[in-house]
């Protein structure tokens, strides 16, 4: 399992979740050292995944540079011998209005959300296509094109929609080819780095579910058939639900608070 910005978040969360099941886990992030703000290293979630009962490749990745892709697809291929899923996790945001969003921001996002997306697809799939059940994941929001998703966020909305696109391209393009490509996005906020220093902090929060019910979710689409299961755009909850989950509180970040639902949704 090869899995983008898997050092904290939602995406160490996947990554623990697959351990448990003695999976081989490819942590693929940019964070090398430790950061004032964020916890974790992909050292450190590497450690974790591997005390949970998984083995882990701690692989120093900026997914904007093809070089570095390509090197740590080939490190995986070689330590583990293939590669049967891939999680597109690692993504950028910024929730700011057309003149508040300088064009450096601009690119951030489009290079690490759609170009990031659309390059580790392209380096892995050779590999996946050699898999019994071959997964890609995007951790990205169904599509609905209507202005109130764009108008407060024009250009965060476009990059994230640019993975949800690879979906909707990718799952056709080789769905005859046994490659499954889906979607998952949580239905509120999820409890993340990113929420607290980024979206609203402890009061956003508190109102927030905890990344497990989306490792719980992407568990749950993973284990199916490939040939069966491609071109969707799940929502955590959904997920569960079909799998026969009826009470949620255990993913509360706060117990009994109301929550908040996250965008696209």
């Amino acid at each position: 399992m090869f899995i983008t910005g898997a050092s904290r978040g939602i995406g160490k969360a996947i990554g623990l979740r697959a351990a448990r099941d003695g999976a081989n886990i490819v942590i693929a992030a940019k964070t090398v050292e430790p950061h004032p703000k964020l916890n974790g290293t992909i050292y450190t979630a590497a450690a974790e995944m591997e005390a949970a009962g998984g083995k882990a490749l701690a692989c120093p990745v900026d997914i904007r540079m093809e070089d570095q892709i390509r090197q740590a697809v080939t490190k995986t291929v070689e330590t583990f011998g293939g590669i049967d899923i891939l999680v597109n996790n690692a993504s950028a945001i910024s929730l700011t209005g057309t003149l508040a969003t300088p064009l450096r921001r601009f690119d951030l996002m489009h290079q690490v959300n759609a170009r990031g997306t659309f390059a580790c697809s392209q380096a892995c799939i050779p590999h996946l296509l050699k898999a019994a059940n071959p997964h890609i994941l995007n951790l990205s929001p169904p599509l609905g094109m209507e202005s109130r998703w764009f108008a407060p966020h024009a250009a965060y909305t476009m990059a994230k929609y640019g993975m949800s696109m690879c979906v909707l391209g990718l799952a056709e393009e080789f769905r005859d080819q046994g490659l499954a490509v889906n979607a998952l996005w949580p239905r509120t906020v999820i409890a993340t780095a990113a929420v607290m220093n980024l979206l609203g902090g402890e009061s956003t929060m508190n109102r927030a579910r905890k990344p497990e019910i989306m490792a719980d979710a992407a568990y749950a689409i993973l284990t199916r058939p490939s040939r069966e299961c491609t071109g969707n755009f799940f929502i955590d909850e959904e997920v569960l639900r079909a799998a026969g989950v009826s009470d949620f509180s255990q993913y509360a970040f706060r117990p009994g608070a109301e929550l908040m639902n996250d965008l696209f949704v």
